[in-house]
């Protein structure tokens, strides 16, 4: 997400009520959005991933075992979660019951 007011890209930001807001680094302008669901994929320090309702729509399909409900289709997309001379991470996420399970090149 960018900033309506001077283009930068939005930063998620925690409230004290712990619900997340997205808040320009530049200006200080704040947005929500609940277009956006926040995905925790690695239990790492502070790594949130996210992932559009609406752009997960457009993620190429694969023929994959859910590990959860055993459906076999699933969408997918690729982040260098690692360092660069490693191979990058490969993230499913069910059509069925939306479990999202990682796979290591």
């Amino acid at each position: 997400m960018f900033c309506k007011k001077c283009g930068s890209l939005l930063i998620p930001e925690k409230e004290e009520s712990g619900k997340i807001k997205f808040v320009c680094r530049k200006c200080g302008t704040g947005s929500r959005s609940k277009d956006l669901k926040i995905k925790s994929v690695t239990p790492k320090k502070d790594k949130l991933f996210f992932i559009d309702k609406k752009e997960s729509e457009d993620l190429p399909s694969v023929r994959a075992k859910c590990p959860k409900c055993g459906k076999m289709k699933a969408v997918y997309w690729i982040i260098q979660t690692r360092a660069a001379d490693e191979a990058p991470t490969k993230f499913f996420k069910c059509v069925s019951c939306e479990h999202t399970w990682r796979e290591y090149d």
